[in-house]
């Protein structure tokens, strides 16, 4: 499995750089794909004080796809909620996300001042990294984003009660025709049961997509959770 590629676009244009968001893309995008996408939907999508960092998936054989190469997080049996995770594959990628995350603390940036999120299979992944595996995180945000039923990370906040966990906002189209609008707020109502703050939008007449609403959401929620310092 090859390593993630963290295309970084830096678009912070203060003296300093305090903070940073990591936008995971959906499956079979890339990097700057994500960065494309999100910049004709939200032409000011950049921070004076932020950096935002649009990493690629490995290249790796995707289930649904036939088995054939993709750039995807993790694989998966089928693109379903009722289906079992492929931990081997999830695990694989939590070692390349803590390591993004470790670069950008020996850049002087600590866990506090990071947010993380991602467009469908990119938001599955930032729930995986806000919920499970580094849970002082200053955010997670999810467009067009689920959990399996069952999940891991529902097992594993069950045993956390009482702890820390990061601001989740999550948006989703009502007529999503990949990713069911029910999918994402069954989602977000199982996260939320477990301790989880945060906020759901619906998007009307929205598929599975991003919009410049939900981008314009995402930014002032940004800007909120991560103010110059």
């Amino acid at each position: 499995m090859s390593k993630l590629s963290a295309l970084t676009f830096t678009k912070n244009t203060g003296v300093k750089h305090t903070a940073t968001v990591v936008f995971f893309h959906g499956s079979g995008a890339n990097g700057e794909h994500m960065r494309e996408w999100v910049h004709l939907m939200a032409k000011n999508f950049s921070f004076p004080h932020i950096k935002v960092i649009y990493p690629t998936a490995p290249l790796q054989p995707y289930t649904p796809a036939g088995g054939l190469l993709s750039n995807v997080w993790f694989d998966r049996a089928d693109i379903s909620q009722d289906v079992q995770e492929k931990l081997d594959s999830v695990e694989k990628i939590e070692v390349e996300v803590r390591n993004l995350i470790k670069n950008e603390n020996e850049a002087g940036i600590p866990v506090n001042r990071i947010i993380v999120g991602g467009f469908s299979m990119g938001g599955a992944l930032s729930f995986y990294t806000g919920c499970k595996w580094e849970r002082n995180l200053a955010g997670v945000f999810a467009f067009s984003s689920f959990l399996n039923n069952n999940s891991v990370v529902y097992q594993d906040l069950r045993n956390i009660s009482g702890k820390r966990l990061p601001p989740l906002l999550q948006i989703h189209g009502d007529s999503d025709e990949l990713v069911d609008l029910s999918w994402g707020q069954k989602t977000f109502n199982q996260l939320k049961s477990l301790g989880v703050s945060g906020e759901f939008h619906i998007m009307e007449r929205l598929g599975h997509s991003i919009n410049k609403r939900g981008m314009d959401l995402i930014k002032e929620w940004i800007e909120k959770l991560l103010p110059d310092v």
